[in-house]
């Protein structure tokens, strides 16, 4: 072999050893879809696009999330646990109660009348999420950050100042645990995921809804019902989540900064919770809805009528889900 093919053999083999070295310590550029139920425009939509923009610019577009609002992907809300978990889609944003099927954990939330308000919502957090991220990492995933839901209403097409006025109404419920609340208060309650709600509003299938006044606005309910009234029987949340797999593609470096920013913006979309809240029910004043402060005894009414179905679920849950209850409960005096 001649002096010059031998040099070339070096030169080919040098860069051929450089070239294995280099590649593996490169960034990987990771895009991820995330399958999102909600309708856009939802504040929880907007904010999760915040986050997939904060992101972007701080791993430098190594890692791009995609949202796929108004259940594009086609998942629904309740399969989004164990689609995450076998990979079908990277993220999701799902309402935690509507996974209870998988686990009684997300049932704590539902509880009727646990909580009253975003403050005492975190509180139970602090009991509850360490469990939470123990069923995630059974699921395959990691939940990223969690989002309240704003306050919840009842939207009927008739005034009342009973329950008894209530009575056999078609009552709409997102999830299992509102459908069993209104139900306990003389309602037919029945389920219906959102993308079916608005056609059973114009068709009359449906009398009341159950549900934020950010979702009032988004399927127009002053084209339907009449009347606001206060509930906020559950302290619900939303979650982002991601697959293990998918997490495991993205590189230390970007995940210690996604889970800065995770913890830094969630407060921030607590308090946007709030204020879409509190706004949505302007516009839906303004839309010519009404909204009622119903009487005292009427309200003691909903939290008789709804204790037993408390005591009920706290009988069926687990020891360990009645001891994070329990340890809430005293936190905050009750």
């Amino acid at each position: 072999m001649n002096i010059t093919r031998r040099l070339a053999m070096a030169i080919v083999a040098g860069t051929a050893f450089v070239a294995a070295n280099i590649v593996p310590t490169m960034a990987q550029s990771v895009t991820l879809n995330l399958a999102e139920p909600l309708p856009d425009g939802n504040f929880m939509v907007a904010a999760n696009k915040q986050f997939a923009d904060a992101v972007a610019a701080a791993t430098n577009d190594e890692v791009k999330i995609v949202i796929h609002a108004g259940g594009g992907l086609g998942f629904n809300g309740p399969d989004l646990l164990r689609s995450v978990r076998d990979g079908l889609v990277p993220m999701a944003n799902m309402a935690g109660v509507q996974q209870n099927g998988e686990d009684s954990i997300f049932d704590v939330e539902g509880l009727p009348f646990l909580v009253n308000n975003q403050e005492e919502l975190a509180k139970l957090h602090g009991h509850l999420r360490p469990a939470l991220g123990e069923v995630a990492a059974r699921y395959n995933q990691k939940f990223l950050y969690f989002v309240p839901t704003p306050a919840q209403y009842l939207y009927t097409k008739i005034e009342v100042d009973t329950l008894d006025g209530l009575a056999g109404l078609q009552t709409r419920g997102g999830d299992k645990s509102t459908v069993d609340v209104v139900t306990a208060l003389g309602m037919a309650g029945i389920f219906l995921p959102w993308g079916e709600l608005v056609p059973a509003l114009a068709s009359g299938r449906v009398d009341a809804v159950v549900t934020s006044a950010t979702s009032a606005v988004d399927g127009r309910f002053w084209e339907f019902l009449k009347y606001i009234y206060v509930v906020n029987g559950t302290g619900l949340s939303h979650i982002v989540s991601i697959n293990l797999d998918s997490w495991n593609q993205i590189s230390p470096e970007n995940q210690a900064k996604i889970e800065e920013l995770a913890a830094t913006m969630q407060p921030e979309f607590w308090a946007l919770s709030k204020a879409q809240g509190d706004n949505a029910v302007k516009v839906l004043q303004d839309n010519g809805m009404v909204l009622i402060d119903y009487p005292q005894a009427m309200r003691d009414d909903i939290l008789t009528r709804t204790r037993p179905l408390l005591d009920g679920k706290l009988a069926q849950m687990p020891e360990a889900n009645k001891t994070i209850v329990g340890t809430y409960l005293s936190e905050v005096g009750r």
